[in-house]
């Protein structure tokens, strides 16, 4: 499979169309989740660079994008489409992966989040080192929420309070992968030391 990844920009444009017919589709395949977007706003992450888009040859076959929200404290990666021909394939996984990787580039301290109904989008997040959170956990801003009204499932959503859905979040805090780094040095350093200890003890008895 000769598949390019990379990140978009505004050489991509006149694909922005055929990537909101990819998103469509999918939301009318799965019968939930995937909220739908405009050419206007997939343009936009284009020419901001804050998308990863996916080629075979020249057809377009995946594309995801980046958001940031409450003054860039927060980051989700949204619109994760693969084409269906190159589904289960390892694409949608590639593609995270470089979303993902574009995220902490620009936008180091943010935390990352994301929401879906995709059991395969969770098992790609967690071994990144997402975690599920509730919806609490997210960013307050409403805009966000807005973007969740192109789903069926919105109603669902606004009848909760904003609490509740169909889709699961899940959360990636760079803040708590530097604490357990740090636990994980100090249990090292301290086991090392132990050992030393014993090891001068045998030598002195």
């Amino acid at each position: 499979m000769d598949i390019s990844i990379t990140a978009a920009n505004a050489a991509h444009l006149s694909y922005a169309e055929t990537i909101c017919q990819m998103m469509k589709t999918a939301a009318e395949v799965r019968g939930t989740g995937i909220a739908e977007r405009d050419p206007a706003y997939i343009k936009a992450k284009m020419e901001q660079g804050n998308a990863i888009i996916a080629f075979a040859g020249e057809t377009v076959v995946g594309f995801c994008y980046i958001e940031t929200w409450s003054h860039r404290k927060y980051v989700a990666n949204s619109g994760l489409i693969v084409h269906p021909d190159y589904r289960k394939t390892g694409l949608a996984k590639k593609i995270k992966a470089r979303v993902f990787k574009l995220s902490r580039e620009k936008y180091p301290n943010a935390k990352i989040f994301g929401i879906t109904t995709g059991l395969a989008v969770m098992k790609i997040n967690s071994a990144m080192g997402y975690k599920p959170v509730t919806f609490s956990e997210l960013t307050t801003d409403d805009e966000f929420w807005e973007g969740c009204k192109g789903c069926r499932n919105y109603d669902i959503l606004t009848r909760t309070d904003h609490q509740f859905c169909l889709c699961t979040a899940m959360l990636y805090d760079p803040g708590q992968e530097t604490e357990e780094t740090e636990k994980s040095a100090s249990k090292k350093t301290e086991d090392t030391s132990g050992w030393t200890r014993l090891k001068q003890f045998l030598k002195t008895s």
